[in-house]
């Protein structure tokens, strides 16, 4: 009796160590193999990955491996230095820049202003026209090609010192009150003129001015001067124009032309009846 109970504690024991290192043996054993060492894992070259069905299936395919390839890593090329040029080694000009390359002396033209004209300094040849004289002779002339007139110059008018000084001073008178332009009352401007003078004493009665020579001859003392070229009646006589189917003009004569009712450079186109003053 006693025997049997040693021999059922050691078979409990046998029973409870067996299930121990079974449950031991279970828990070690891995669910999945991993062939991949821990190396390979951390390489950057490849990355295995091994899959395995639960136990108890047997594959119907056979175990392949997945290789994931890392993208290629492509390498810059370093920037390419660029050499600095001083503005010495290039010349800069409106359209392009010229590389100095060798030691030679770029000369620059002055800069001109702006909206100025370039004057050139290049004399034109001048034109001959040649030709044979009435010797024989070969002969050439320059070719005038621009003409430039002088300017025309009227005479002054003469001071006589024997005519009446108050003529001068009408005709001074006449050039201030004088209009630009003709107003057809020449001979009312000539006796306001003589008038404001005193060289008359009263107010000549005639209306048309061909008939003021026969009136400053009769009434006021005038007398006819031997001049038959207007330019060269003397500074203060009365000029009187005219014909007898005309009204005529009258005016005196100024130091740098003629004046009546108007000033002019040059005498009256009409015919000139006479030149008159007061001696």
């Amino acid at each position: 009796m006693h025997g049997r109970g040693v021999c059922l504690a050691s078979l409990t024991t046998s029973l409870l160590l067996i299930s121990s290192g079974a449950a031991r043996a279970q828990a070690l054993a891995p669910s999945a193999l991993n062939l991949a060492s821990h190396d390979q894992k951390t390489s950057d070259d490849m990355v295995q990955v091994i899959t395995e069905k639960s136990a108890g299936k047997t594959p119907d395919k056979p175990i392949t491996a997945i290789t994931k390839e890392r993208t290629p890593v492509i390498a810059r090329k370093p920037p390419k230095e660029v050499k600095e040029e001083t503005a010495q080694d290039i010349v800069k000009e409106p359209t392009r820049a010229i590389v100095k390359d060798s030691p030679r002396t770029f000369a620059l033209e002055p800069v001109r202003p702006m909206n100025q004209p370039t004057v050139s300094t290049t004399a034109k040849p001048v034109s001959h026209f040649s030709f044979k004289s009435a010797e024989g002779k070969k002969e050439s002339v320059p070719v005038i090609s621009q003409y430039y007139p002088k300017q025309i110059v009227y005479p002054f008018g003469r001071v006589d010192r024997h005519i009446d000084g108050r003529l001068m001073q009408a005709a001074s008178i006449a050039e201030e009150r004088a209009h630009a332009h003709s107003r057809s009352r020449c001979w009312h401007y000539v006796k306001e003129a003589l008038l404001a003078s005193g060289a008359i004493e009263s107010r000549p009665k005639t209306e048309l001015a061909r008939d003021a020579a026969q009136e400053l001859v009769s009434n006021y003392g005038f007398k006819r001067l031997p001049v038959t070229d207007p330019f060269s009646a003397p500074v203060g006589s009365v000029l009187v124009y005219g014909t007898s189917r005309s009204v005529g003009h009258v005016e005196l004569r100024t130091r740098n032309g003629f004046v009546s009712d108007f000033r002019s450079p040059t005498p009256s186109h009409r015919p000139l009846l006479g030149v008159y003053a007061k001696l």
